[in-house]
């Protein structure tokens, strides 16, 4: 706390110092052309290390070490620059600027989408959206992707639970697309996917995306969202759009800190659980003479863990469920049931056993990183550019609780009352981009190479390996580690023909080159994290590795790299005022699988003022990741109660070639959008897209491939039996999953985004903006190997309903997001509420057919909720404000899960010979009250927060 005291006044020492030493002195007033303060405006004086930015009302103030005259900038997103010489003498002189707005009344510039001139996002010939560095920090969300959640309706990402490495990791869906199929940029360069590939029964499963959280807020400048089919612009992935994130140039002294935790009340009881505390720091410096500038950013982000786990409805804990003997009445019998769970309720009132055994929420979590972005210029044409990253974080997320009655699974020596064991990640992520650009003729240039890697360890606490010889088991295990590393090195040209006189009024032309090498690990982890010791209960076998996350074996262990060429070509041409149209074309062939050509054209036609009629037709593809490839393990997975040890093998193992599935090829895309945008009013601006997207050969990842039993004993003649046992003749893999190119999907949807600005005074100022996203993707056809075609059984287990949900209905078919901020003299108001559309679960069984003699009832549809935000902020001084707020104010939460009526405690209790939970539950034993397969907007509750900034 003296460290973090001692940052922030020192600072503000030097500067009432400073204020003291230099007498002369420019101050004034920073304000839009109808005269409203513009805050956070930044003023520079050109070729000094002199600026600082507008306070709250639009004031600043520049100290100068000596009398002169100066050159000061002022400048500001969407707004036009303002540069103006001034005397400095021994004085305190005034200046005021007034900046002009740009066409949108929100200026929002954006430079993704095109390689021609920046434009303003209603300007651009396909819709981009901007989120800016005030939208990104204004509410209490801390991790990036929780942040566009709630600000982008077209995006959606939820943290998930109890799922393994996907704790810890949040995946994401622009468009209602996966997480894979939107392409991340950092200063428009490609960002380094993660080394996580989502194998747990979440949305995304089967995918691997860009860990976002990795990025500091802190360091971002703005946020632009391609919302279109890029893959011929920028390559690989970006069949849903392009998430382009914009760091930090010039900008003053920032440090801001903030704390809160949930105040939720739910199911009768008082939350005060997740703690959170953050605190960040930017500053950048300008060099003198007009010679560059660095920024660093740094941020370091706590938070502890949620838990909205439910009652464990399992009638004994300590010992298994009697059978009743073939002479005994039903009242015999339901007496010495009673009896042995009273006995059983006991011992565990008596241990500190709690049915609430589960941590259902998120995880523990600290994260700590920085961003550095800089330029040296070198004359007025050269510019050397670089930007390097560094994250470090750690995480602690639960599995599923071991009772002492999972004798397979546990060492009673050990844990008497059972456990639950966690899942502990060290997660490292570095980047590095350097480049040189500038001009070599009538042609900009730009040189670059980006390095990136992810890596994640994995240690497993609290846990046992049950196969160990009894009471000798580690409680700790190191598990492995993922690594992906890439290195992506890009030439391109470009080049604007202005033409006078004729049809043609401008033509655009860029060209440009990539080389790329991805490179993909595992590695194996302690012997004891995945031996099998031997130990049997009886005549059954315990299950080997640690519980929870058994650790990478031997074989496991891989190191598998590739390299790609592409170069694309970009033309866009502007015939007169009104008429913009483009083309691109992209070729890249890979080491692993061959080519790829695609390509997409634009067009915007302006019809009456600021109205414009745009659209865009693309093809696209996405290449198979390495992860998709190459990964393999052997893990624990909870299907329904019951623990299976699932088995994922890669394309290149022969079991999947008994499968008659081959290696992955791209997924190839074809995608569609036509849309207005435009100003009216010169305050109103609006865009509305539509979009279609059809994707072929989409990769997923199989259901699970369960060996056959009959009446609980394996059937020798069963296909997927006599697979298995080409590895594991013992029998101690349950079932069998694997990655391959099996469906077709259609995405069809809309976009609308309506912001308007109100003066409502010379002090005063209203934004309103109103932003929906309506989507719905189908399954159009699912599609196996000849073997599995000609196999009903194998045909159904590929692609089951569980899986079809996933891709259909896990994320909110809609979602609208109102937001308002009003600002009056040195108090700004901010209310936004958003609407999740609805999702729906399916389970893997078919409740056409009977389970246990009993139809099914496990299908659910999780209806629309509003969650609502609201925070007041106060300038206390043009350094100082202070922010309170409430996220979810109105404690909304999604439907709970439906529990069958006759699947419950209190049948359990009074009939424990009719038990029917046979996995048809989906709250597994009540233990999960909210829905963790589908995603909506997570289930925390209201968190109320508080927040300190400081800016100089």
């Amino acid at each position: 706390m003296i460290k973090t005291l001692l940052k922030i006044s020192l600072p503000i020492f030097f500067l009432i110092i400073s204020s003291q030493l230099f007498a002369q002195s420019l101050q004034g007033k920073v304000s839009d052309s109808t005269g409203v303060a513009i805050p956070g405006a930044s003023v520079q004086v050109v070729g000094q290390k002199i600026g600082t930015s507008t306070d709250g009302n639009g004031m600043y103030i520049l100290k100068f070490p000596a009398a002169g005259t100066y050159k000061v900038r002022v400048t500001f997103t969407g707004y036009v620059n303002a540069e103006q010489e001034v005397a400095i003498e021994n004085t305190v002189k005034t200046l005021d600027f007034s900046l002009s707005e740009t066409k949108s009344d929100l200026g929002d510039v954006v430079v993704i989408g095109s390689r021609s001139t920046p434009r303003t996002n209603i300007e651009s010939v396909v819709p981009v959206d901007l989120i800016s560095s005030k939208d990104v920090k204004v509410f209490a969300q801390t991790d990036l992707t929780q942040i566009l959640n709630f600000v982008a309706p077209s995006f959606s990402s939820n943290r998930q639970t109890v799922a393994d490495g996907t704790d810890h990791i949040d995946p994401a869906s622009l468009r209602g697309l996966g997480p894979d199929q939107v392409l991340v940029l950092v200063n428009g360069k490609r960002r380094h996917t993660t080394a996580l590939v989502n194998i747990n029964g979440t949305f995304g499963r089967g995918s691997v995306g860009t860990d976002l959280n990795s990025i500091p807020v802190s360091a971002i400048e703005r946020i632009e969202v391609l919302r279109d089919g890029a893959a011929a612009q920028y390559g690989s992935d970006a069949i849903a759009g392009v998430i382009n994130i914009v760091l930090k140039k010039v900008t003053p002294y920032s440090f801001s800190t903030s704390f809160g935790q949930s105040d939720s009340k739910a199911l009768g009881r008082e939350f005060s659980d997740g703690r959170t505390f953050q605190a960040d720091f930017s500053k950048g410096w300008a060099f003198k003479n007009d010679k560059g500038f660095i920024n660093l950013a740094a941020q370091y982000l706590q938070r502890d863990f949620t838990n909205r786990g439910g009652l464990d409805t399992r009638p004994l804990l300590y010992s298994a469920s009697p059978t009743r003997g073939a002479a005994e009445t039903e009242a015999a019998f339901q007496a010495r049931f009673a009896n042995l769970k009273a006995a059983d309720d006991a011992r565990a009132s008596a241990n500190g056993l709690d049915r609430n055994n589960m941590r259902v929420g998120n995880s523990d979590s600290k994260n700590g990183g920085a961003f550095l972005n800089g330029q040296f210029n070198f004359g007025k044409t050269t510019q050397l550019y670089y930007a390097a990253g560094f994250t470090h974080k750690t995480g602690s997320a639960a599995g599923f609780y071991r009772l002492p009655t999972q004798t397979t699974q546990i060492d009673l020596s050990i844990y008497p009352n059972g456990f639950l064991p966690l899942i502990d990640t060290k997660i490292n992520d570095y980047s590095l981009s350097v480049g040189l650009r500038g001009k070599a003729g009538t042609w900009d240039y730009d040189l670059s190479n980006t390095s990136g890697e992810n890596n994640i360890k994995f240690d497993i606490n609290y846990t046992v390996n049950a196969s160990l010889p009894t009471g000798t088991s580690p409680t700790s295990f190191y598990a492995g580690e993922l690594v992906f590393r890439q290195n992506t090195t890009n030439f391109d040209i470009n080049k604007k023909h202005i033409i006078d006189g004729g049809f043609l009024s401008s033509l655009n032309t860029a060209f440009g080159a990539e080389f790329r090498v991805d490179n993909y690990q595992i590695k194996e982890g302690e012997l004891l994290s995945y031996a099998n010791g031997g130990r049997l209960i009886g005549t059954s076998p315990t299950a080997s590795g640690a519980q929870v996350f058994p650790g990478f074996k031997p074989g496991n262990a891989l190191d598998q790299s590739r390299n790609n060429v592409g170069a694309y070509a970009d033309f866009e041409a502007e015939f007169g005022p009104r008429v913009t149209l483009g083309a691109a074309g992209r070729y890249e062939n890979y080491s692993d699988f061959g080519s790829n050509f695609s390509y997409k054209f634009t067009g915007k036609v302006k019809l009456i003022g600021d109205v414009a009629l745009r659209g865009a037709y693309a093809t696209g593809f996405r290449a198979p990741s390495l992860h998709q490839q190459y990964f393999n393990n052997e893990s624990t997975q909870f299907v329904g109660t019951v623990a299976t040890q699932v088995l994922t093998v890669n394309n290149s193992n022969p079991i999947v070639g008994q499968f008659g599935v081959g290696e992955l090829k791209p997924e190839i895309s074809k995608s569609g959008s036509i849309g207005l945008a435009g100003r009216i009013a010169k305050t109103f601006t609006f865009t509305v897209d539509a979009y279609n997207i059809d994707i072929s050969d989409r990769i997923v990842f199989s259901s699970q491939y369960a060996r056959e039993r009959s009446g609980g004993v394996l059937v020798p003649t069963g296909v997927v039996n006599q697979i298995l046992n080409t590895v594991d003749p013992t029998a101690q893999i349950n079932s069998v999953q694997f990655f391959t190119n099996a469906i077709t999907t259609n995405t069809a949807g809309i976009d609308v985004v309506l912001t308007n600005k109100f003066t409502l005074g010379a002090k005063s100022s209203l934004i309103l903006s109103v932003a929906g996203n309506v989507n719905k993707t189908v399954v159009r056809s699912v599609q196996g190997s000849d073997r599995i075609e000609s196999d009903p059984t194998l045909k159904a287990k590929l692609f089951d309903r569980l899986e079809r949900s996933r891709f259909e209905s896990s994320v909110p078919k809609n979602k609208l997001n109102i937001t308002a901020t009003y600002n009056v003299d040195k108090l700004s108001f901010v209310a936004r509420t958003v609407r999740f559309g609805e999702v729906t679960y399916l389970n893997a069984i078919d409740p056409n057919i009977p389970a246990n003699g009993l139809p099914t009832q496990l299908d659910q549809t999780f209806s629309p909720k509003w969650v609502s935000d609201f925070s007041v902020s106060y300038a206390a001084s043009k350094v100082w404000s202070v922010t309170v707020g409430a996220n979810n104010i109105f404690d909304i939460y999604p439907d709970k899960l439906y529990i069958d009526p006759r699947n419950n405690a209190s049948n359990f209790n009074s009939s424990p010979t009719s038990n029917y939970s046979g996995g048809l539950d989906n709250t597994s034993n009540g233990r999960f009250l909210y829905p963790r397969a589908v995603s909506q907007f997570g289930f925390s509750g209201r968190y109320v927060y508080g927040k300190i900034s400081c800016t100089f």
